[in-house]
This record gives structure tokens, sequence and C-alpha cells, in this order.
């Protein structure tokens, strides 16, 4: 485990306050009538303080939440055990993990970007399964955090990273998150049966 990441990131969840907002792209996944997903074994990929794992557990889903932070995941067990949620979580460095084959009708993926871990989100999603992923843009370093090109998609990156998946939604550009105009990309895709 890359102990330096796990201090940074424990020094930045130890910093802020959590926020208890899902992503605003997951809720209008769920708030939409164009697609139904169905409940059942769901992984969110880089949890932080868990606000979208809690948010899959309480439309039912079982979900198992992975960060690299222990301060994190503290803080979003706590959060689930405020609202009677059962949520599993697991602290474990995503650049080590090896996600199991076949297991999760959804996985969520935001505000991180680890281009290896694409080929395994598809192979750990059961046939039919549902992936929604979210995160910053290259044009996101022009105006603020983060600035690391490593971390930051290309225009229609992530749209052709799914593209042997059926993309039943995509969006690109800059969008209000948390009060403030930030360069996202987001896409809600499905594997094939």
């Amino acid at each position: 485990m890359a102990l330096d990441d796990r201090e940074r990131w424990d020094r930045q969840h130890a910093a802020k306050r959590a926020t208890q907002e899902p992503a605003t792209f997951l809720k209008e996944i769920f708030q939409s009538d164009h697609w139904s997903i169905p409940r059942g074994q769901a992984l969110d990929i880089a949890t932080g303080k868990g606000q979208n794992a809690i948010f899959l557990a309480e439309r039912g889903f079982e979900v198992l939440g992975i960060d690299i932070s222990p301060v994190a995941l503290e803080e979003a067990r706590r959060s689930a055990e405020e609202k009677s949620l059962k949520v599993n979580w697991q602290q474990a460095d995503l650049e080590m993990i090896e996600l199991p084959p076949l297991r999760y009708n959804v996985v969520l993926n935001f505000n991180y970007l680890q281009r290896s871990l694409v080929s395994q989100i598809k192979k750990t999603l059961k046939p039919g399964g549902w992936v929604i992923f979210e995160t910053y843009l290259t044009d996101q370093s022009k105006i603020g955090h983060p600035i690391n090109p490593d971390y930051l998609l290309l225009h229609n990156e992530l749209l052709g990273s799914f593209r042997d998946f059926r993309v039943l939604y995509y969006r690109e550009g800059k969008f209000l998150q948390s009060g403030e105009g930030e360069f996202r990309a987001g896409l809600l895709a499905q594997k094939g049966s």
C-alpha cells in the first residue's frame, strides 16, 4: 500500500467536513424515468466518506465501499450507522487491488481516475451490469483542482473507454457541483448480457 497516498488522503479527509449529499450525477441517474437499475450487489470505488455508497444502500443495494483512507472510511461507517444502514467498507490501495470477476450488478466510480481500473470494472460487472462513472475533464486544470493530467479525462476519453458497453447516457462539459462550476464527464453504461 502506498503509505504516502494514504497519509495524504487521511489528511485531506480529516480537514474537510463530510457532505451527506451524494454526487449530483448519481442522483440524476436515479431520479430519471429513462432507465430502471435493478437492485443487487454494488461497488463504490474510491468511496471516500461514503455518501454515494450510502445513497445506494438507502435504495436497497448491498454495497461495498473501497477507499485507501481509514479516516474517510471511519466517517463513512459512522454515517451509515446513524441511518441504520448496512454497508461494507474495505480499506485498500486501488492501485494494488484485483477486483473479483462477475461479482457486481452496479459499479460506481466518482471523482477518481485510475485508467488501469477500467478493464477491472468491466470484468467485475455481471452480464447486464451497470457502470456509473463521473470525474474531472482536462479543462478543470484551467480553473482549479485537480491539475495533474494523470487524473483528468481527455475529451471523449470516458466515452471511448466504454465503447464496448451500451452507453445509455453520456455528458461532458462544465456543470454545477457543490455550488461551483466544474469540468466533468459522466457516463451511465450497461454491460452486454
